[in-house]
């Protein structure tokens, strides 16, 4: 009568082995998915910085913004949507908000400023409540090509893109899915 004692507890140091490496095997899973880095075949025109979801579009004075919501299963790469060349990046600390929600534009972020040819653009990367970091690739006076990996918010949350309005033609709405590099977020007008 004294082995099924203990075999009931070799059964339960067993079992909780299996849960906790169950886990840690779900954990690196997780962290596998997001930070994969897909290569990207590059769209036509400036391109989606961010995968996501076109949370909104707004005409703001003299710039279009087009701001994409990034979810835990996007690739949070994120990329130059036109060629550029950075005249300045800087990083400003803050709350940890939901990036959905309006008070996120006090979240951490890091606005990268380039020069175009169509004129000066911003692309702000916004954390959000499980982002750890924004860490911006690009310094000042580094050149970009149109889809090259600018940055990476990770486990975060929401990439900002500002372009001169009378410029550029908005091709997004919305709701409307977007892939980083790809898909094209607007026209440049003549």
């Amino acid at each position: 009568m004294i082995i099924l004692p203990a075999l009931a507890s070799i059964m339960l140091i067993i079992l909780e082995f299996w849960l906790i490496a169950s886990f840690f095997v779900f954990l690196f899973f997780l962290m596998l998915i997001f930070f994969r880095d897909p290569e990207r075949k590059i769209g036509k025109d400036i391109v989606s910085a961010a995968d996501g979801v076109v949370d909104y579009v707004k005409k703001n004075n003299d710039w279009l913004l087009i701001s994409v919501f990034m979810n835990v299963h996007n690739v949070h790469v994120n990329r130059a949507p036109i060629n550029c060349k950075a005249l300045k990046v800087s990083r400003k600390a803050g709350g940890r908000w939901p990036a959905f929600l309006k008070r996120s534009e006090k979240n951490s972020r890091a606005t990268l400023i380039f020069q175009t040819e169509i004129g000066e653009i911003r692309v702000i990367q916004i954390s959000g409540v499980f982002a750890w970091r924004v860490c911006p690739y690009v310094r000042k006076g580094n050149i970009a090509k149109k889809g090259q990996r600018i940055g990476i918010i990770r486990f975060g949350s929401r990439v900002n893109v500002w372009l001169p309005a009378d410029k550029v033609k908005c091709m997004v709405v919305p709701g409307q899915k977007v892939l980083a590099g790809e898909t094209t977020i607007a026209e440049v007008v003549n």
